[in-house]
């Protein structure tokens, strides 16, 4: 071993390895010349990207007999944070990870396929309201059922951006608008969000009433019996003491109504 590797081996370690589940790639495709081109779509940091795609890299090799082209293309909202290598004494291995907001979004809008239009989102946009109407026009010309699939991909991909309320906003002055109210999984949730705007502000205002009252009600019901039983035990109540119950919380009430049984006087009791 040291003429093999320069120094000695300390210890053998189990030679059975686990075995490698290579789960489906995203994407895996011939590029003209026969190069094979894989990208995998990544919303979240991982730190164990480096080996995930090597791990393709190995299982696509043994398939096709070629090392592919890698790529992480990274759809989250976060700053992209991942390994993009593995290394070794003797080895080296890498995959190209690409942020979409790298990629000129407004090149995207300008392509004639739909799905780079939707993906558009994702990417780089000098005016992503401008952007948002222009999608949501040209989907309008499309075939009912493809313009339904690119409306769900519209709405899920414009909620890793937090632009849901944008999409709304435009979508309600389009024509399409009530295709999306008719479809059957789009519907319920537009119409759950609508509902929800429209009566945010008055349930808002109605539910803080409704807690505030049932907290000033359950604060003043403890009071009223803590009172009562330190009349009972210690006789009437000194001003001072009327002052300091009334800046307890109801928490701090209702353990005072399990200690007076335990104190000798109210000044025990409040100190």
């Amino acid at each position: 071993m040291i003429e093999l590797t320069g120094g000695a081996v300390e210890k053998w370690l189990n030679v059975e390895l686990p075995k490698v589940q290579n789960p489906r790639a995203d994407l895996l495709g011939a590029a003209p010349g026969g190069t094979l081109v894989h990208v995998e779509l990544q919303s979240g940091n991982d730190s164990t990207m480096a080996l995930r795609m090597a791990e393709y890299c190995w299982g696509i090799f043994r398939l096709f007999g070629k090392f592919p082209r890698q790529i992480v293309l990274y759809v989250g909202e976060a700053p992209m944070a991942m390994d993009h290598e593995l290394r070794g004494p003797d080895v080296l291995f890498r995959y190209r990870p690409i942020d979409i907001r790298e990629l000129d979004g407004d090149r995207l809008l300008e392509s004639p396929e739909t799905g780079d239009n939707v993906i558009a989102i994702l990417a780089r946009l000098r005016d992503q309201e401008a952007a948002i109407r222009k999608i949501v026009a040209r989907l309008i010309g499309l075939p009912a059922a493809e313009r339904q699939a690119a409306l769900s991909q519209l709405v899920l991909l414009a909620g890793l951006r937090h632009l849901g309320k944008t999409l709304e906003r435009e979508i309600r002055k389009m024509p399409v608008y009530i295709d999306i109210l008719e479809n059957e999984i789009l519907g319920p949730a537009f119409k759950r969000g609508l509902e929800e705007g429209e009566l945010k502000g008055e349930l808002k205002g109605k539910l803080e009433g409704e807690l505030k009252g049932k907290l000033e009600g359950r604060l003043e019901g403890e009071l009223q019996i803590l009172r009562r039983q330190i009349e009972k035990r210690f006789g009437p109540i000194p001003e001072w003491a009327h002052e300091r119950l009334a800046a307890r919380s109801t928490a701090e009430l209702e353990e005072l109504s399990v200690r007076i049984l335990d104190v000798a006087s109210v000044e025990d009791l409040l100190r």
